[in-house]
């Protein structure tokens, strides 16, 4: 069994999102000015909320019967291996998609140039392994994802 985190893909942008807000409400606050204030809360509330975000206690959690995306708390489904309907794979980026049938069923692997707003702990483990477990007839292998015509 091997568990992949969900991470903040762009957490150094939130970070400086943070280091921009602060001096900005603070000189802001110093000069009596409500606008760079206003600008300043803004930006940290961003960043602190993207960084705070419940998407980072999800899991991608996966083992010789199927995958399962969970929180420490529950469930958000199950798929086992025989259950997934295709998985689209590019080896030259590292990314994947899971197709279980349904979008709420279903997982982006994301890697290089993939267009999303996680990032996913030890990338390569998690895409070999969903190739290796899922039937060779299933999988489809291309260049990259934007590439896959249906």
């Amino acid at each position: 069994m091997s568990v992949h985190r969900f991470r903040p893909r762009y957490g150094k942008m939130a970070w400086a999102s943070i280091g921009v807000g602060v001096p900005v409400a603070a000189l802001g606050a110093i000069a009596a000015v409500i606008v760079p204030i206003g600008f300043g809360a803004l930006a940290i509330g961003a960043g602190a909320m993207y960084l705070a975000s419940p998407a980072w206690r999800l899991e991608v959690v996966v083992d010789d019967s199927g995958l399962e995306v969970r929180t420490p708390k529950a469930s958000r489904f199950k798929l086992a291996w025989s259950d997934v309907v295709k998985v689209i794979a590019s080896p030259t980026t590292g990314t994947c998609f899971v197709d279980g049938g349904a979008p709420e069923r279903s997982v982006l692997v994301p890697g290089v140039g993939a267009p999303a707003p996680y990032d996913l702990a030890d990338k390569p483990a998690l895409f070999e392994a969903i190739v290796a477990h899922v039937p060779a007839d299933r999988v489809t292998t291309v260049e990259r994802l934007e590439l896959y015509k249906r």
